[in-house]
């Protein structure tokens, strides 16, 4: 699970310089503690629309976005509508996963490293984690594992969920930590948490967040104007690839593989800026070491009608209704 030094937004120098110059109207579809905002503000933006879908974020921020006046408009709703709020966009930044300050707060229950109750719902609103953990179907809980936690023990972890709940529910994010834990190895100096990557899926299966990404990032196509920006920082290599997929798609005008010819399709709708994934400089990994993860990319947005979403082309993974893969 991707984990942030509060306040210090991850890869934002690489950022500005891939966008510069930083001007005209753009939207922070991952607003959080405001760290993007405000560098594109300072940076030379004239309007930033910080959008987000936990109302946590938008009430911290009460306290200091009066200081830019009616450069920065707040929205509650999730950038999966970005186009609903606003179109002729010069830049959309995106900074994916979840945010230091959901992290740090034990009571929202995005952590294994801090005993609270089994949340993890961005919007605080909907079904909680434990909702998740306590009622799915022990093959689709393996198939979230799996797909959403790239988790190999994700049948063993299933079924250890499936029987600790027979003597109760699982309501702490300790609880269900330690039921994973003991189904994998004592890890070794320097590895992550045995639960890191379980709570990476379920995390994602609670706030749909691929789903949110891939209608997120065809949203972003419709509303950027040409010469637009589109920024994306990503934190894992599942959403690297959906974006890393998505860029392609966008930026070439034939699709074809080794077992079928070359077909021409739609018109590039992006060009890249970045032409491969930029991640944290000596520098910032010495700032914050919770970048170590981080990957940024950065695409132009063409003349080119925006392409139709598909959910497969862009390698989203998609969980079966009944039964599981692992």
């Amino acid at each position: 699970m991707a984990e942030r030094a509060p306040h210090i937004p991850v890869l934002l120098r690489p950022l500005l310089d891939a966008c510069a110059p930083v001007t005209g109207r753009w939207l922070d579809g991952t607003f959080g503690a405001g760290g993007y905002t405000r560098g594109l503000l300072t940076a030379g933006a004239d309007l930033v629309i910080g959008v987000d879908r936990d109302p946590l974020a938008l009430q911290m921020a009460a306290a200091w976005a009066g200081d830019y006046g009616d450069r920065l408009q707040l929205v509650a709703g999730t950038f999966s509508q970005l186009d609903t709020y606003a179109q002729d966009l010069d830049g959309i930044v995106l900074d994916l996963g979840v945010s230091s300050m959901q992290l740090d707060q034990a009571e929202r229950g995005f952590s294994f490293q801090k005993d609270g109750p089994l949340d993890m719902r961005m919007s605080q609103e909907g079904r909680s984690a434990a909702d998740l953990v306590n009622e799915t179907d022990e093959a689709v809980l393996a198939d979230i594992l799996y797909l959403y936690g790239e988790e190999r023990a994700s049948r063993r972890i299933a079924r250890a969920i499936v029987e600790a709940r027979k003597a109760g529910p699982i309501a702490t994010t300790l609880q269900l930590a330690e039921i994973v834990a003991s189904c994998l190895p004592r890890p070794k100096f320097g590895q992550s948490h045995p639960a890191t990557r379980s709570f990476q899926a379920i995390r994602i299966a609670v706030n749909a967040e691929f789903d949110e990404l891939a209608q997120g990032l065809a949203a972003a196509e419709r509303a950027l104007k040409p010469g637009g920006k589109l920024a994306v920082v990503t934190f894992h290599s599942l959403e690297d690839r959906i974006v890393k997929r998505f860029f392609q798609t966008r930026t070439t005008e034939s699709q074809g593989n080794r077992y079928a010819p070359t077909q021409a399709g739609p018109a590039p709708s992006f060009t890249l800026l970045t032409r491969r994934a930029v991640g944290p400089d000596d520098v910032e990994l010495a700032e914050n070491p919770r970048s170590r993860s981080a990957k940024l990319r950065v695409g132009l947005r063409t003349t080119a009608p925006a392409h139709k979403l598909d959910f497969a082309a862009i390698d989203v993974p998609l969980l079966r209704q009944k039964g599981g893969r692992r």
